[in-house]
């Protein structure tokens, strides 16, 4: 017997928040493990965290114990405003908005004051002179943040001078009691900026040039998995993956394509660290951005190739295997150069063991030319061997990449005088002849 509209929509309802408190409890449990994981995946968030609290703590224990030194009233929520708005989460940006917010303050404190005294001499004039000064300041001030290399170093600065400019100029207190507050609010944020500043760089200093310098150590080893494993995954050979199972070379390299924004901030960031660590004074920072957009370029050479892996079968082997051996030579003297250069990096310590592979790449790739000129297809349709012959194409155009990315760790290595080294290497390189006759390499 069916229940009665009525009877369905209570029954339905009560079913509802019977189960809400279940379904609340479900979210906030997922909330938590999501929590829980975000500290596991980065304990520095974790550390961070307890230095931010600890800087406000600082502010509140300053004020207690030195009542005289803070009797600003309320400017004090100004140096609490600074922590806040100052104290990141690594040295370099830390120290980046400190400088900007102090010099900005000062300086548009200074220029506040004295547009305020023209503009209070003029007499009735004051409010449009100061109108005047407030839209040509404030003007000429956004205009030049569109400035590229002023908005990547000191967007933050000009927006605390404009903030500060107008509240200054637009005040309606005395010129005595404008310079007391603009004194006052000046040393609350000096407190505030000096006490971020500390915290950060001595409790478990989070150093983003030394991030910077390991996101692209890790993004050449990226491209190297790849290429190290590439020949045997599009020629079938997968004895050794299927050993495993572990395919995950083939998708890691994904995240280099995207990493150009978080580069580029973090060598503007690194430029306001001091000498720590092996990174000395004016590190050459700007290399590494090189660096990285040459492995970005090769990762879109590896992107397109990737794409051939599940189209591999198309081509029929006997086409794939005239030039099987030039293809897997260069893909792997490739992955072995950005090993060798990727450990470079890593080990602050110049080497030359990646310029044999590097010619063992350019020689299998001259080989590899020299058998698509003889057309080795001949009288196949065209429709088979058009994605043969474009790995082919590819695997050549990739060797000039790691070619460059080879150079440009090598000049990195001299602009940031890494100390000269052998690096360890498990095994002896045998060139490859123009014939292309099998390397051996020897595995201690």
């Amino acid at each position: 017997m069916a229940l009665p509209l009525s009877a369905e929509h209570t029954t339905g309802s009560t079913h509802t928040w019977r189960t809400l408190p279940e379904k609340s409890w479900a979210k906030v449990v997922k909330f938590i493990e999501n929590l829980i994981k975000l500290g596991k995946d980065d304990p520095r968030r974790v550390i961070h965290s307890f230095k931010f609290g600890l800087a406000l703590v600082l502010i509140s224990i300053l004020q207690h114990f030195h009542p005289s030194f803070y009797g600003f009233g309320d400017n004090l929520m100004w140096a609490v405003l600074t922590v806040v708005l100052v104290l990141e989460f690594s040295v370099g940006a830390t120290l980046g908005k400190g400088f900007n917010r102090v010099l900005a303050t000062g300086l548009a404190g200074a220029l506040g004051v004295a547009t305020h005294r023209i503009a209070t001499l003029s007499g009735k004039g004051k409010n449009i002179l100061t109108s005047t000064f407030v839209f040509v300041i404030g003007g000429t001030v956004t205009f030049m943040r569109f400035y590229p290399r002023l908005k990547a170093r000191y967007d933050y600065g000009l927006i605390i001078f404009i903030l500060t400019f107008c509240l200054v100029s637009l005040s309606e207190d005395t010129d005595s009691e404008l310079h007391e507050v603009a004194y006052e609010r000046l040393l609350t944020i000096i407190v505030g900026s000096c006490i971020a500043i500390l915290v950060c760089v001595c409790i478990c200093p989070v150093w983003i040039g030394k991030d910077l310098h390991n996101q692209i150590a890790a993004n050449i080893d990226k491209l190297a998995d790849f290429l190290e494993g590439f020949g045997d995954e599009y020629f079938n050979n997968l004895e050794s993956t299927e050993a495993t199972g572990d395919k995950s070379f083939l998708h890691r390299y994904e995240s280099i394509l995207c990493s150009k924004s978080s580069e580029e901030t973090m060598a503007v960031l690194a430029r306001w660290e001091p000498c720590h660590g092996r990174f000395r004074f004016r590190h050459p920072w700007k290399q590494y951005l090189k660096i990285g957009n040459m492995a970005r370029f090769c990762a879109y050479k590896v992107k397109a190739l990737s794409v051939y892996l599940l189209r591999s079968e198309q081509t029929p082997y006997e086409f794939r295997r005239r030039i099987e051996e030039a293809c897997k030579n260069i893909s792997l003297e490739s992955g072995k150069a950005l090993k060798e250069s990727s450990m470079i990096v890593k080990k602050m310590a110049k080497s030359s063991m990646a310029n044999p592979h590097v010619e063992n790449a350019k020689n299998a790739s001259e080989s590899l030319k020299s058998v698509l000129r003889g057309n080795p297809w001949e009288g196949a349709d065209h429709l088979e061997i058009i994605p043969a012959a474009t790995v082919a194409s590819l695997l050549i155009d990739v060797v000039i990449c790691v070619e460059n990315i080879c150079e440009a760790v090598d000049e990195l290595a001299s602009l940031a005088k890494f100390v000269p080294s052998e690096l360890h290497h498990r095994g002896t390189v045998q060139p490859i002849s123009d014939s292309l006759h099998v390397i051996t390499v020897d595995d201690q």
